[in-house]
Order: structure tokens, then sequence, then C-alpha cells
């Protein structure tokens, strides 16, 4: 995707988050065009070497690259997204934390250590990952919506096939 597509330029510190296409990978902005992500092995720079395998491997590297090696071709934009919440760290202190972790391998793991969690934790000093949110909602969602849809079928069942028996046995 082209530089040219944004009007705005990143800050240090900013959460750059880039839409794969089966889930959202995020990074640090940290300047000069680069930035540090928490990346499983199986994600290669450059884009197209991602795929539903890198969220499924238990380690992870962190890796520092160029924003457009990473983004590849793959939409992306600056997402503060707790901005509201809470207070971003300052940008020298995001930086040091970040260059600190470079090359180290990680635990990783989609519901409590992924790149999203990476990201945050620098940036506000609070891992939390918004796309692993959304997914257990929609999850207990579809959980509470079966259970409700089996009482239903139970209560009728009780109401309406429970009568009938009572009447044949009577017979």
């Amino acid at each position: 995707m082209a530089p040219t597509l944004y009007d705005k330029k990143p800050e240090i510190g900013d959460l750059i988050e880039i839409f794969r296409p089966c889930y959202q990978h995020w990074a640090v902005y940290i300047g000069d065009g680069y930035v540090i992500h928490l990346a499983p092995p199986t994600e290669q720079a450059g884009g197209g070497a991602y795929s539903m395998r890198s969220v499924l491997c238990d380690r992870a590297i962190v890796k520092k690259e160029g924003l457009w090696d990473v983004v590849g071709e793959d939409d992306w934009k600056i997402n503060n997204l707790l901005d509201k919440k809470y207070e971003p760290r300052p940008a020298h202190v995001i930086i040091q934390e970040a260059k600190s972790r470079l090359n180290q391998e990680l635990p990783y793991s989609v519901f409590q250590s992924n790149c999203e969690h990476f990201a945050t934790e620098l940036r506000y000093g609070k891992a939390q990952s918004r796309q692993v949110r959304t997914a257990v909602d929609v999850a207990v969602g579809v959980g509470v919506a079966a259970m409700v849809g089996v009482g239903l079928v139970a209560l009728a069942s009780s109401m309406f096939g429970g009568g009938s028996k009572e009447k044949e046995s009577k017979r």
C-alpha cells in the first residue's frame, strides 16, 4: 500500500493496526519508518508469509522492521485504541522498553500474550487485546443463544409433547 494514501504520519509510540486476511497484526511505531512488533516465526517481513498458523504457535520474536515491510500489501491504520482509557507512556519510555526486548523470544498465546497485548503494553503499560475480547464476547453470545434455543426446544417439548403422551397412556 502506498504511503501517500495516508494523510497522517505515525508518531513515535503510535500503535499500528495491520489488517491481515484473518486477523489484525499490531506494531508500535518507533520513528524513522520503523516499528517494533511481536511476530511468530512464520511471519516474515514483506507480507504474504503469514497465515492462521501464525496465531497458533506458542513462541514469537520481538522484531524491529520497516513499517512498509511489515504492512506489505495489507491495509493499516494508526489506532491508539485505549488513549481515552489510559494515559500513553512517554515516547522515550516506549522506545527504551521496546528496544530492550528486541530479538527476545517470548511466549505467544492468542488469548493471553499476542501482538496486540505486546503493543498495548508498550504504549500504556497494560497488556490488552480488543480482538480477543471481541472474539470471547461473540463466543459467549453464541453460547448463550444456543442455550436459550435448547431451553426453548425443551420447554416446547414438555408443553406439547408431554401432554400427548398422557392422553395416549390414559387410552
